[in-house]
């Protein structure tokens, strides 16, 4: 049952895969991709009781493009932070996927639904454009042409200046990348499944947010079709997993659901929404390897989940802790 993944693995040591490999992580290299995946982010915190103006934001693993940051630069943020740990969007690509997110914007296109992107989470009860967070005058004021242009000369910036409205930042583990408490909202789309020190990753999440600033995360916790079953990742020991791996840049780290919540917990977030994802179709019980045989009955069918979480500062807990 090995031979196949394992084979796989091993083809990435070598240096002309590898690089073939590395080329493009698939996703945000449609604008409407972006569109959809902001406009998610956005509704969502506009459900649970979250700013939907949020000035300063951050993402995790951009990918191909920036587009989901521009997609919130447009509507109204004012500094965008992208971390991934390698630089995979370039400034073509980035500035062919603004010019279309802004006629998407200047049109007020309905949100793309799960017929045209039928892998993104998490769906919506409505995909009509959101006018109620983003009206006629609100929208308008960011669509002139003096703010397009800072965007745009921001994009030519990027990582070269702290000046600039967008800090593209790869590798990024580093706690000091961004001031404590300066963050609004810090968010990812299908990218926490590929960090390796999550412990790490949710201790600087907190460190970078402002006291009531929110994440939004959606997770991916399948095994992004290394093996059969969606979740069949589980059943490899450590050693199998790490030749199945090989050097592949964006690895699996296997963490479950519960992990994700129990570090938000550990970090002093409170869970606003977790919206979870239930596949039955996997491998069974039976089949899990040693270190996962303690796996929880539902983190065993959780193929995805959409969480929210704000941060609180202890001994300082306000009646209204989503508003940011």
């Amino acid at each position: 049952m090995y031979i196949t993944p394992i084979l796989k693995g091993i083809a990435t040591l070598i240096p002309l895969v590898k690089k073939f490999v590395m080329k493009r992580t698939g996703g945000t290299d449609s604008a409407r991709y972006c569109y959809a995946v902001w406009l998610r982010h956005l509704l969502m915190a506009c459900e649970n009781g979250l700013s939907v103006q949020p000035k300063i934001i951050a993402e995790i693993g951009p990918g191909d493009s920036l587009g989901i940051g521009l997609a919130a630069l447009i509507s109204g943020a004012e500094k965008y932070y992208a971390f991934d740990i390698f630089k995979y969007a370039n400034y073509e690509r980035n500035i062919m996927i603004f010019d279309e997110l802004v006629e998407l914007f200047r049109k007020k296109e309905s949100i793309p639904n799960e017929d045209e992107f039928p892998n993104l989470k998490p769906y919506l009860k409505s995909y009509e454009f959101p006018l109620h967070i983003l009206n006629e005058y609100y929208l308008g004021e960011f669509l002139k042409k003096e703010s397009i242009g800072i965007i745009k000369k921001g994009l030519k910036m990027t990582s070269d200046s702290k000046e600039s409205c967008i800090q593209y930042i790869a590798p990024w583990y580093d706690t000091k990348a961004i001031e404590e408490s300066s963050v609004d909202m810090i968010f990812s789309q299908a990218a926490l499944e590929h960090v390796e020190d999550l412990e790490k990753f949710y201790e600087m999440q907190y460190f970078w947010l402002k006291p009531g600033g929110f994440a939004s995360h959606q997770i991916d916790f399948k095994s992004h079709g290394i093996t059969k079953e969606w979740n069949g990742h589980w059943k490899y020991s450590s050693f199998v997993w790490k030749l199945i791996q090989g050097s592949r840049l964006y690895s699996l780290n296997r963490k479950d659901h519960s992990v994700h919540i129990a570090l938000l917990e550990k970090n002093n977030f409170r869970i606003i929404c977790d919206i979870k994802i239930e596949n039955l179709e996997g491998i069974r019980r039976e089949q899990l390897a040693p270190e996962f045989c303690d796996i929880s009955s539902d983190d065993l069918v959780c193929s995805g989940a959409y969480i929210q979480a704000v941060k609180v500062v202890p001994n300082n807990f306000c009646d209204d802790p989503g508003r940011v």
